[in-house]
């Protein structure tokens, strides 16, 4: 869609070049949702894809991705995960959230990470992959300074988040404890091909990264909820921290009632304890 409000663009090629940002700008990196739907409000584009940020760098602590990395090349770093770091386990996950973004290949070649996280829609594949990993987004704001926060504490509700007018969301970080875990997924959507109404994940750690388990639950909820415990839970356990999603916390719209993204939530957290025990 054409954006006939959009007065200029403009593109920077280092940190310094992106301020001032004012209410009439736009961050644009793979622009699939902002080019989706009218954007009246919008008088400048500032295209990030020329700051020169490596999509994706692996070390033995981790992986970064920046912003700009695409759904695409997350998908691609499953395959290349198990053949270069065999011992991170999670790494099929990478691929299994991206399939959970209803696009086609040339959307997931262009959707950014940064992009499918600032947006903080319920259903944001990325938003589930690295809330299951304990990731932590870097952020940068306009005085210098950067922010981490895990992705998490980020996404606030449907569409909210923490972004401070004129921060600009740098990268994420998915930690090499979380990669080397064991991991269980699970996407549930009114069709086959639908958006997620649903995705529960687990994840087990191993005992030398303390062996705790981790479940996460987001499309279902208006944001991410993550409940933590020293070992796999028992049945009681898991349903009392289901219980503790309040009713207001459950995602209202087309794709999914609430009573029925509640329930099925609790039957595929289930069966993920099951898995993972």
């Amino acid at each position: 869609m054409d954006l006939n409000t959009v007065e200029a663009t403009t593109i920077p090629t280092s940190r310094d070049e992106l301020w001032p940002l004012g209410p009439g700008d736009a961050i644009l990196a793979g622009g699939t949702w902002l080019f989706s739907e009218p954007q009246p409000h919008i008088r400048r584009l500032v295209d990030i894809t020329r700051l020169g940020w490596p999509p994706v760098t692996v070390n033995d602590d981790g992986i970064e991705l920046a912003a700009t990395c695409t759904v695409a090349e997350v998908s691609r770093l499953s395959s290349t995960l198990k053949r270069e770091r065999p011992e991170w386990t999670a790494a099929p996950l990478l691929h299994q959230c991206c399939t959970a973004l209803l696009a086609s290949f040339k959307i997931w070649s262009l959707a950014t990470v940064g992009g499918n996280i600032s947006l903080s829609l319920p259903a944001g594949s990325m938003i589930s992959l690295t809330c299951a990993l304990d990731a932590e987004v870097t952020v940068w704001r306009a005085d210098g300074s950067d922010v981490r926060m895990p992705v998490a504490q980020f996404v606030t509700g449907a569409a909210t988040n923490a972004l401070s007018p004129g921060d600009v969301l740098r990268s994420v970080w998915l930690p090499a404890a979380a990669l080397r875990a064991t991991t269980a997924y699970r996407k549930l959507a009114p069709s086959p091909l639908g958006r997620s109404g649903i995705v529960v994940i687990g994840r087990r750690d191993q005992a030398s990264d303390g062996g705790g388990c981790t479940l996460s639950v987001t499309a279902a909820t208006v944001r991410p909820f993550v409940f933590r415990f020293p070992a796999t839970p028992t049945a009681a356990e898991l349903a009392a921290a289901h219980a503790g999603i309040d009713a207001a916390s459950w995602t209202v719209d087309a794709h999914g009632d609430p009573d029925w993204r509640r329930a099925v939530t609790l039957v595929l957290a289930e069966q993920i304890r099951k898995e993972l025990t």
